[in-house]
């Protein structure tokens, strides 16, 4: 086997993803995933630190992204709209790229680790949004409120997105997730 092999990172996601779908994130090892992917399980660990940051790779990147367009949104804009036009712009591009989101889905929704893992990614996103809202002068308690609606409502657009199974533009459901969010609120 190569040491370093070209493609390597994208075969051993293929590899963790199909393994988890068939014999569940708990019955599969980094040894399955290496052996999967052609690969020895030292290379595993040269691109990923543990078996389930397979299906995290990359996320450490996505709330510096948010928060840069939060501070870059229109000087004028309210928080809200300031952090869904963030999330709209951020989750648009990142959707473009992301393949095998609902098989992804699937495994994260059937492993009670994953989850937490889902539920740490989803907080940091709410913090950096939550800090970028305050660095354009919204008070803390504020900006803590709408980072925390503003991410509901890109979580919900986002299943909406994989539901569609990308038929559907990101920006198109946190349009429709948003609508909803307004309507209940105005309900209370």
């Amino acid at each position: 086997m190569a040491r370093w092999d070209p493609g390597a990172e994208q075969r051993l996601k293929q590899a963790a993803l199909e393994l988890y779908l068939e014999r569940g994130y708990d019955n599969v090892t980094v040894t399955h995933i290496a052996e999967r992917a052609g690969l020895t399980r030292r290379s595993y660990f040269r691109y990923f630190p543990d078996k389930r940051e397979v299906l995290f790779a990359g996320s450490e990147r996505l709330p510096p992204a948010l928060a840069e367009a939060v501070l870059a949104a229109d000087p004028d804009a309210a928080p809200l709209t300031a952090a869904l036009d963030a999330l709209a712009r951020v989750g648009a591009q990142l959707t473009e790229h992301m393949d095998g989101a609902t098989q992804r889905r699937a495994v994260i929704d059937a492993s009670p680790e994953l989850q937490e893992r889902e539920r740490t990614k989803t907080a940091a996103i709410t913090e950096a949004i939550r800090d970028a809202l305050i660095q354009r002068q919204v008070n803390t308690a504020t900006a803590e409120l709408v980072a925390q609606l503003a991410t509901v409502a890109s979580n919900n657009a986002f299943q909406r997105w994989i539901e569609t199974e990308g038929r559907t533009s990101f920006s198109n459901c946190l349009d429709t997730a948003t609508d909803e969010l307004r309507t209940a609120l105005a309900e209370t």
